[in-house]
């Protein structure tokens, strides 16, 4: 009997506590290291990433997704590629729900001529919070 009123007790809290966390703050953000091919200009990339937006902001999971193209000013080191396209969510549950939509998507096709624009073989997944 104990066991079972304290699986009910840790399973109260944990639905108590889920609303809390999923608000927390916490932003889903994927960043690609990039490189530009052959014929590629900053300003088709920037094309290309609009028209990606747009597809995937049509998405499941993708209406409150953002993205940016990020150019490098000053590198260390150790900095690789041309640019980054970072992608945001609000949270991970939109993320997971874009993700999980992505194969066969419009933004999945717009991908394809993407790739003849760039190469963007690494990107890390972060979770940031947003200073106020």
């Amino acid at each position: 009997m104990k066991i079972l009123a304290r699986t009910i007790l840790v399973s109260l809290l944990l639905i108590i506590a889920a609303p809390a966390y999923s608000n927390s703050g916490l932003q889903a953000i994927q960043i690609f290291v990039c490189e530009f091919n052959d014929d590629a200009t900053a300003d088709k990339v920037m094309a290309m990433a609009s028209t990606w937006l747009k597809a995937a902001k049509g998405m499941k999971g993708g209406k409150n997704l953002d993205a940016y193209i990020r150019f490098p000013v000053a590198e260390g080191g150790d900095a690789k590629g041309d640019f980054r396209f970072v992608i945001t969510t609000p949270t991970f549950a939109e993320w997971g729900a874009f993700t999980d939509a992505y194969e066969g998507s419009a933004a999945s096709k717009v991908d394809e001529k993407f790739d003849n624009l760039v190469d963007c073989p690494d990107s890390t997944i972060w979770e940031g919070l947003k200073v106020k």
